[in-house]
């Protein structure tokens, strides 16, 4: 196999994802949104400002279901390009918002952006660790997802400057332009290799992935799954709990002192690019679940201490720290499905695992501003977010790899197939069905 064409597939990969990242825009153009009309605004409610980001993100995580399951039938080629093009029809729909309509954006930005984010990021990653030993399936995962993470360094400086050069409308219309022809052209060389990878017998006996491919039947069957959904929905609540805020944060615990909250939103940015990587070169040598309870310990133990923070250094620690703990979980929980249940039908099955980080991206950033509204203040928000951690931390105890026969106890092996079968299984061929390289 060319192993040329694997680097340029997750490279690919990360670039797509780079270019999903346009849903980040979303809290530069929101607080535009908020402004007067005078002032070049809609004078939207922060609560109306919120809908679409909301919408979009719920949209994201439920469509990865389903993208999943499209991606292991028809390609990632396909599936990514199609999400380019809801993207980018998404833009250009909610840029005809207003000052006195906001379904423009609940339906583009929300509906048709949301189904584009969740179809172009369900075929990046798959793709990628399918032309690749499961040695590096980490590195791998890391490298794609990493684009996503980073996309905020460049995305919130370019949008602020399309808003004050163009206005709200104008800006999403470029926005959606520029997406269309980079999104849909890097989409062409996410392809899937021509054969599966070999996977050595040493590491599929480590990360207990010696029990063959599971479908998304079996694999819902298994403890493992719901152990490992807990822990991904409680990492990613407690992180979006402090990411979706913490320009806020930055400027209530330092007393208005610090002014440019947003360069350790930028600065998380990059620590999230970087985790995902970190993390999965240190899982592939460590294992998945071992450093799934590193990442959680160490946020938990951070959580403790950042109502105290109010300075500059304080601020970047922490921001370090959370930052690395939450990009290292969207490649850690990747990369731990495929080692479970394997990568045939990884599409699928990371799709139904990825509705944990959706219920994280829906309920933690409101349950953080519901706290600051209640309280005053962010403290017992980050005292959820540690409990969430630990708990996150406990389940990987009693975490084990899943067994074909925990999977298939409730079915057995014939059922639902003719009688001659079960006594002449030999008579029957069995054929193999392969993906073409270029779909």
């Amino acid at each position: 196999m060319d192993g040329n064409k694997g680097w340029w597939v997750a490279l690919s990969g990360m670039g797509l994802n780079l270019a999903l990242g346009v849903l980040y825009a979303w809290s530069v153009f929101s607080k535009q949104l908020t402004e007067a009309v005078d002032k070049g605004g809609f004078g939207w409610s922060k609560t109306e400002a919120s809908i679409p980001y909301t919408v979009a993100i719920a949209c994201f995580a439920l469509m990865m279901v389903p993208a999943g399951r499209l991606q292991d039938k028809i390609g990632p080629r396909m599936v990514a390009s199609m999400g380019a093009v809801f993207t980018a029809a998404g833009l250009v729909l909610t840029s005809l918002a207003s000052a006195t309509n906001i379904l423009p954006a609940v339906v583009g930005f929300g509906c048709l952006a949301g189904i584009g984010f969740g179809l172009g990021y369900s075929a990046a990653t798959p793709a990628a660790v399918k032309w690749f030993p499961a040695e590096k399936k980490g590195l791998i995962t890391g490298i794609v997802v990493s684009g996503f993470g980073l996309a905020p360094v460049y995305i919130a400086p370019f949008s602020k400057y399309l808003i004050a050069d163009f206005g709200i409308g104008d800006a999403f219309r470029i926005l959606g332009a520029t997406f269309a022809v980079f999104a849909v052209f890097i989409a062409q060389f996410i392809v899937n290799p021509p054969l599966p990878r070999n996977v050595s017998s040493q590491f599929r006996a480590r990360c207990g992935s010696d029990q063959g491919d599971f479908t998304w039947r079996e694999m819902v069957r298994t403890r493992t799954f719901y152990l490992l959904w807990c822990s991904y929905a409680c990492a990613a609540t407690a992180g979006l709990m402090i990411i979706g805020h913490l320009a806020k944060i930055v400027s209530v615990q330092s007393g208005n002192a610090i002014t440019t909250g947003f360069l350790f939103v930028v600065l998380l940015a990059i620590f999230n690019a970087a985790g995902r990587v970190i993390a999965g070169i240190v899982s592939d040598r460590i294992g998945r679940i071992r450093t799934i309870m590193v990442v959680f310990l160490s946020q938990a133990a951070v959580m403790f201490f950042f109502s105290s923070f109010s300075t500059v250094g304080a601020f970047i620690v922490g921001s370090a720290v959370v930052g690395l703990s939450y990009g290292a979980c969207l490649s850690l929980f990747p990369s731990a499905t495929a080692d479970f249940w394997g990568t045939k039908n990884l599409g699928l099955n990371y799709g139904i695992m990825f509705t944990a980080w959706g219920v994280g991206g829906v309920f933690g950033p409101i349950m953080a501003g519901k706290i600051a509204d209640i309280t005053g203040t962010y403290s017992l928000g980050y005292l959820i977010s540690a409990g969430l951690m630990i708990v996150g931390a406990l389940l990987t105890l009693i975490m084990t790899a899943p067994k074909k026969s925990e999977a298939t106890q409730e079915a057995p092996a014939f059922e639902g197939r003719p009688a001659v079968f079960k006594k002449h299984p030999a008579a029957y061929k069995v054929r193999v069905r392969t993906v073409p390289e270029n779909n």
